[in-house]
């Protein structure tokens, strides 16, 4: 399989992640997104999909994931996944739950391979607090269970910030007796330094998260959300610069395609911003009309991320952190682990 690399081609050795922001509308009030209680109307439609499946197949893509917004607010959702898992596509959607347990049948009838809900705090108590949102923690877990039972692989990924990291280690075994395979933590990103009293707390109770037995606990994925080495950690709880794919390259830029279906602007990760305006680098996937992925514009921005990223991006993930890392470390990557 060939896929482009922004200087020339090379045979394909890992499919790619295609990310699909399918609508902004969302029923959370989480108090750190901009798209909380959105109630704006754009939906990507079914006619958009089966024009993007053909060129996603022929970039390489393996994996979709719907993003948004909530993407069980998008009425044909489970037919979209249907489509995509009919494409040959693994399918992936990440929710904030809230709609899971009612919807969770229909979407693994459709084809859904993982679903990741978004879960914060170690109980109903303080998560559904954060999110301002009433029996968002326990239908979350309530479809996570349901998603188990049905073949589809349960994934958490969990915001963590001063006001919750102590929460780590009972969320992690909440988690873990859930039967949820994978999680991520990812730090905080607001319009603002985060600072922590006392980093050295931060370690001492997030570092045995970490170092458990993952034959008897679920351990997250990635880089640690406040740093692996002395380095890291220093920038993180200095500048709250947060790991980032290590130098001299990232390599994510080379199997990501982030596509903001409302703006038409299509990233090389999916860390970067997605509004129009907010990232002069976006590059538009529609040229005359006619979807188009790896045109010119994605390529060089793709070139400038692989080469700078490890140097000036302050707000990578702990899994793109760490699936560059591997990457760089490997040569392959086990599905799912961005």
């Amino acid at each position: 399989m060939a896929g482009p690399t922004g200087a020339g081609h090379r045979t394909r050795a890992r499919q790619r992640y295609l990310f699909v922001r399918i609508l902004e509308a969302c029923n959370a009030d989480c108090f750190m997104c901009e798209f909380a209680l959105s109630r704006d109307t754009y939906r990507f439609s079914l006619d958009d999909f089966d024009e993007l499946l053909p060129r996603a197949a022929e970039a390489g893509v393996g994996y979709v994931r719907f993003t948004g917004g909530e993407p069980l607010m998008h009425p044909d959702v489970a037919e979209l996944v249907r489509r995509g898992a009919g494409a040959g596509m693994r399918m992936s959607l990440i929710t904030n739950g809230m709609m899971l347990p009612r919807r969770i049948e229909e979407l693994a009838d459709a084809g859904l391979a993982q679903v990741i809900v978004s879960l914060d705090g170690g109980s109903a108590t303080t998560h559904d607090v954060y999110r301002r949102s009433p029996g968002m923690f326990d239908n979350g877990l309530t479809g996570l269970r349901r998603a188990a039972e049905l073949g589809v692989l349960p994934r958490v990924n969990t915001v963590v910030g001063p006001h919750n990291y102590a929460e780590m280690p009972q969320l992690q075994k909440t988690l873990t007796e859930a039967g949820v395979r994978q999680w991520e933590l990812s730090a905080i990103k607001l319009d603002r330094s985060i600072r922590y009293p006392d980093p050295e707390h931060v370690r001492s109770v997030c570092d045995p998260v970490y170092e458990a037995d993952p034959q008897t606990h679920l351990v997250p994925l990635g880089k640690r959300f406040y740093g692996d080495t002395p380095e890291e950690q220093d920038r993180y709880f200095t500048d709250s610069t947060t790991p980032r794919a290590s130098e001299p390259l990232c390599h994510v830029v080379d199997d990501v395609i982030y596509l903001d279906g409302k703006y038409e602007r299509a990233y090389a990760c999916s860390c970067l911003p997605h509004r129009e305006g907010s990232d002069p680098h976006g590059a538009s996937w529609r040229q005359d009309g006619v979807i188009q992925l790896d045109t010119p514009a994605f390529r060089s921005q793709a070139d400038f991320f692989r080469e700078q990223g490890p140097q000036i991006c302050n707000g990578c993930s702990t899994t793109a952190a760490g699936y560059s890392d591997d990457v760089a470390r490997l040569g392959s990557v086990p599905p799912w682990q961005y």
